[in-house]
């Protein structure tokens, strides 16, 4: 009877650790991103703390500098818009027009410096005619 109840509490304790790293580990994966006017309209944006933001990509506002992997860019929504300068690579299908997930930070001029750029797909193919 005692070994059946030290194997119970054992497995309790095992259960209960699981649960609780399987919650710590989901709470750091999942990051909420703003959107641009989310995050334009607060009073006191995260300054200098790590945020995604969504948008689109603004058409006429992208420029690579020569020779480098500065990228300079502007994300969108609606009347709201937000400067990014970005470092590293981009992925391929990163357009003008397209929706992407900045992934940066926000300086004291307002641009956000970007350190990781998630460029969104269509959720459905549709092939070329």
């Amino acid at each position: 009877m005692l070994k059946r109840k030290r194997f119970i509490f054992v497995g309790l304790i095992i259960i209960v650790a699981a649960g609780y790293l399987g919650f710590v580990g989901f709470q750091s994966a999942a990051t909420y991103y703003y959107t641009v006017s989310e995050l334009t309209g607060q009073e006191s944006p995260a300054y200098g703390q790590t945020i995604r933001v969504n948008g689109w990509v603004a058409p006429g506002s992208v420029e690579q500098e020569p020779g480098s992997l500065t990228l300079r860019f502007t994300i969108s929504e609606g009347n709201q818009s937000l400067p990014v300068i970005h470092q590293g690579v981009v992925p391929d299908a990163f357009k003008v027009g397209n929706e992407v997930v900045v992934e940066g930070y926000i300086d004291q001029n307002g641009i956000l410096q970007s350190n990781n750029i998630i460029a969104k797909c269509a959720s459905k193919y549709v092939p070329e005619r």
